[in-house]
């Protein structure tokens, strides 16, 4: 529930920084910035205008910082309230003191996101935009960012409230004849309805077939290094680090542990694991090692299978071809600088295969290309017109209206009667409402809500 009172939480990171920002939002903003902030001028604060001056304890009146403080009156505010930012030094003494001065002046603790969750609240951003605007704060990687950005922006909002329009527009043809029963529905009235909805159907279907690029950007992707010992794994994983992280010998079996980097490529965040070479083995450290890998493969998103291009294929390659049957792979033979030992492996991996030299950095380009044509299949995720969903929770909303879209179609084409056309399209229309929040359950909000800080 919206209870109209006065919150405040220190905005930036906690530790030592050039500055620390000390948010303020609500009725009291005004009040609280009159009392603690001490200027060289009297009078109220004028609206997005910085002043110069300390803040002071208001219980001893001594300054407690240097600092600038700027108000910003509704609704021009990020929460359409009155909100006051003070800007003082960057130390967590100093902004502890700050906030506990406004604490003293009637204002309460945030809690995590409640600023923007008044932003929402108040119509400022919907609820894509205001998950979009953790996501900014979260990415690891130029397309990340973009998209958050996009989102942020109200693209993927535009998208939805153009089908909602076209849901709307059914509906308000369908009650139409409802109100007026001895009206029958004429052909131009049917087809409107009936091009209405296919619209927003396709509009649906375009945005879920998104949907793995969008979550794939948003959250990365999880690839699997195997392959049998001392077949340039750690070397491969270093090569795309572009540094040494793992140790590299020519002594079979010298990673045992798992190893996980997180790499860019093109815009794709990738954690990497290098996993231990697998092989039968009477050292119990490598068989765990051994196990770990092969307990890792079924929940990757990719397995890159390396194998010795200068040596013959034997059962411990085969071990590997064996546990990543049916899973999204791409087989990587490396050594592409010494004389190649074999021609052939198994037929169901050779779609997807590279030939790279980890030594001399040979392939690895078309290596990289290769696992982004993996995930992103041909799309410009740069362009400033790109958007695609990268949350389960909006996926999960669209397909239940595409279902209750296809039914109403189903219903519309057999002549059912009106009032359950009616019920189906208003199904719809809830569905798509979860996902800009205009129908979302309050439970929900509060999940939402809790994953950002408590300044934001």
């Amino acid at each position: 529930m919206y209870v109209e009172d006065t919150i405040a939480a220190i905005s930036t990171p906690v530790g030592e920084g050039g500055v620390g920002i000390i948010r303020v939002s609500g009725p009291d903003s005004s009040a609280i910035a009159r009392r603690i902030v001490r200027r060289s001028t009297d009078g109220d604060f004028e609206s997005h205008r910085f002043y110069y001056g300390s803040v002071v304890d208001p219980a001893t009146g001594l300054d407690i910082d240097e600092a600038m403080a700027v108000l910003m009156k509704a609704p021009r505010s990020y929460t359409r309230e009155d909100v006051l930012e003070i800007q003082c030094h960057g130390g967590y003494l100093v902004t502890r003191r700050v906030l506990d001065a406004v604490l003293r002046c009637g204002a309460r603790l945030a809690e995590p996101g409640e600023f923007t969750r008044r932003a929402f609240l108040n119509g400022r951003i919907d609820l894509v935009q205001a998950e979009a605007i953790i996501d900014v704060i979260r990415s690891k990687t130029d397309a990340a960012l973009s998209l958050a950005q996009h989102q942020r922006e109200g693209r993927l909002s535009g998208r939805i409230g153009a089908i909602q329009g076209d849901l709307r527009h059914a509906l308000a043809l369908v009650e139409a004849y409802i109100d007026f029963p001895e009206d029958e529905v004429d052909r131009a009235s049917f087809a409107e309805i009936d091009s209405r909805s296919r619209g927003a159907f396709a509009a649906i279907e375009e945005l879920l077939a998104g949907f793995d690029e969008g979550r794939v950007l948003r959250e990365g992707v999880s690839v699997v290094i195997a392959g049998k010992p001392n077949v340039g794994k750690s070397s491969l994983l270093n090569t795309l680090l572009q540094e040494k992280r793992a140790i590299v010998t020519s002594v079979p079996g010298t990673t045992r542990d798992i190893i996980e980097e997180v790499v860019n490529v093109r815009g794709l965040p990738l954690r990497i694991l290098d996993t231990a070479g697998v092989r039968d083995s009477e050292d119990l450290v490598e068989r765990e090692g051994v196990r770990l890998t092969l307990e890792r493969i079924p929940q990757a998103d990719l397995v890159l299978v390396v194998l010795d291009g200068s040596r013959p294929l034997d059962a411990d390659d085969r071990t590997i071809f064996e546990a990543v049957a049916g899973r999204r792979s791409i087989v990587v033979v490396n050594k592409s600088d010494l004389p190649r030992a074999f021609d052939r492996f198994p037929q169901a991996l050779e779609r997807a295969a590279v030939e790279i030299s980890a030594a001399t950095g040979a392939g690895i380009p078309e290596l990289r290309e290769l696992i982004f044509d993996t995930f992103i299949h041909g799309r410009a995720i740069d362009s400033r017109e790109y958007v695609a969903l990268s949350q389960a929770r909006h996926r999960d909303a669209l397909a239940a209206a595409r279902e209750r879209i296809a039914a109403f179609l189903a219903n519309l084409s057999r002549g059912e009667n009106l009032e359950i056309l009616a019920v189906d399209l208003k199904d719809a229309l809830h569905a798509v409402g979860e996902v800009t929040g205009e129908t979302t359950p309050d439970d929900i909000l509060d999940l939402i809500f809790q994953r950002f800080c408590v300044g934001k």
